[in-house]
């Protein structure tokens, strides 16, 4: 079992990315911003992050960066989940370091198959 680390402001889509994960056989661990998230990944070390853009103070763009340029979080894989769609934001995320890309609204097999992908 692994741990997969979820970033996103709204409760309800942390609790519906969590449900898939915990059907993947996996544990969910939450964070509501950007920078809560980069400290729960620093400490707790995740097999994957799902991580939203549009939040408050920190975005998910500035946090996927700051997560791939740390030393202690660059390997880990970083999905956004996103309302973010355009090809211009899916770029940008992989400029920023991001490992896949997500629209909302997404469907469990949507996460299932990156979760899949992920975590071994």
């Amino acid at each position: 079992m692994a741990t997969i680390l979820i970033i996103d402001d709204a409760k309800t889509d942390r609790e519906l990315i969590g449900s898939v994960v915990l059907k993947a056989g996996h544990r969910p661990i939450f964070a509501s911003d950007g920078a809560e998230g980069i400290q729960k990944a620093e400490s707790e070390k995740p097999a994957m992050i799902f991580l939203d853009v549009v939040m408050p103070g920190m975005n998910g763009f500035n946090a996927c960066r700051k997560l791939k340029r740390s030393e202690d979080t660059k390997a880990i894989p970083v999905v956004l989940v996103t309302t973010k769609n355009e090809d211009s934001d899916v770029f940008w995320g992989k400029k920023q370091g991001a490992d896949g890309h997500v629209g909302k609204p997404f469907t469990p097999a949507d996460l299932s198959a990156l979760i899949s992908k992920f975590v071994a």
